[in-house]
């Protein structure tokens, strides 16, 4: 990468806060996968971009083969120990551009959260070459809200004002029509879902510190950070929580070539 954000090794130092703070995906998606893509419980999982598993253990729970792809030694370390005791899980050195996975082994590609980091010509050959025919690729994110509550846009003024590569990672999300072009004409479907998390003030600092544009402690600028998440946490925390809202976005086809 050209500008300086190395996603490999980002998160090493995160990994028990995204492990703890990260949320899951709705309920929702799965279904949709199965009622509208014939996405079955038999179809084996490439996870590519896996991180510490979150993505690998809903398609677990849902009864599919898993492999979980993850370049990471720190986040792949933990989606082991989380996970490596079912015995449809397994866990590999790769990169999404790189799996190291055989051709035509499984019938979906999942790339949950950490797309924007790929690069995308690359891992769309990668993702044709190892699904096997008829198989489908799903590529979805939880974004975060920032407008629509108190809490909600005060947490995007924060970030603004306190983590200076914010705005930088942001820009790299792609938009729908970003995606549209990206899959071309193999776009077979988009859907958003609603998505929450209820945090306490601890929750909520272990959520803010997994992202990895976040201050760390040392950092000059992490103790206003925390001071300024714990003054907001006070002025808009209702019974003790905060909602912190997403918009769960999938689509799913095949790239075209």
């Amino acid at each position: 990468m050209t500008d300086g954000l190395a996603p490999t090794t980002r998160f090493t130092d995160r990994v028990a806060d995204y492990v703890r703070h990260r949320p899951g995906y709705p309920p929702a998606l799965l279904r949709w996968l199965r009622d509208e893509h014939g996405v079955a419980p038999d179809w084996p999982v490439a996870d590519i971009g896996a991180g510490t598993g979150i993505s690998a253990r809903m398609f677990l729970e849902a009864g599919h083969a898993v492999v979980a792809v993850e370049p990471n030694p720190a986040m792949r370390q933990a989606a082991i120990a989380a996970l490596g005791g079912h015995p449809r899980f397994a866990a590999v050195d790769g990169r999404a551009e790189a799996t190291h996975l055989p051709d035509a082994s499984v019938a979906l590609v999942s790339a949950a959260q950490a797309f924007h980091w790929f690069d995308r010509r690359t891992v769309k050959a990668e993702s044709r070459r190892i699904l096997r025919p008829g198989g489908l690729v799903a590529v979805y994110w939880n974004f975060r809200r920032t407008s629509g509550s108190p809490f909600l846009e005060g947490y995007e003024r924060l970030l603004r004002e306190h983590a200076p590569e914010y705005a930088q990672v942001a820009g790299r999300y792609p938009d729908e029509a970003a995606m549209a072009r990206w899959f071309g004409a193999g776009l077979r479907g988009m859907a958003t879902f609603p998505n929450t998390q209820r945090l306490d003030l601890d929750a909520l600092r272990g959520r803010l510190l997994s992202s990895s544009y976040a201050p760390r402690a040392g950092d000059p600028r992490h103790g206003p950070m925390m001071e300024a998440l714990e003054a907001l946490f006070a002025s808009t925390a209702v019974d003790g929580r905060v909602d912190f809202d997403y918009d769960t976005r999938i689509h799913v086809g095949v790239p075209d070539g």
